[in-house]
């Protein structure tokens, strides 16, 4: 595998993700960037992100509305999506390892790892109702 050359770009956005909770989109993270970057774009952020997933730097949640969020808690944990508001929101539930042992019980390959979301109204949403 090549050696990734060092970006203070790519940099800037591993550390707005791993500094907030809220599962930013590409849009967001641009916004964000773009004050101590002016002159990057869009473009270059949603380069970044992807290759930070891919690369296992962050996390890429697809969710219902069909816009990618990113995560930069990459050890393994549970999501729940509301699908009022569209919040995106980390929960506090064990991991199940065992899960991929069951999954891959009548399954010709190799389970390595699992994502899990919940979906569902969160609290904000519940007492608006």
């Amino acid at each position: 595998m090549a050696v990734l050359k060092y970006s203070r770009q790519r940099e800037a956005i591993k550390e707005y993700l791993i500094h907030t909770n809220e599962h930013p989109t590409a849009d967001t993270v641009y916004m964000h960037v773009k004050q101590e970057f002016p002159n990057i774009s869009l473009g270059t952020v949603y380069r970044n992100l992807n290759l930070l997933a891919d690369i296992g730097e962050a996390i890429k949640i697809s969710t219902a509305d069909g816009r990618d969020r990113f995560d930069g808690r990459t050890q393994p944990h549970y999501h729940f999506y509301c699908k009022e508001c569209g919040c995106l929101r980390d929960l506090d539930l064990e991991t199940m390892e065992r899960i991929n042992e069951l999954a891959g019980k009548n399954f010709d390959g190799m389970i390595e790892s699992h994502s899990i979301t919940f979906y569902g109204k969160c609290g904000d949403c519940i007492k608006k109702s």
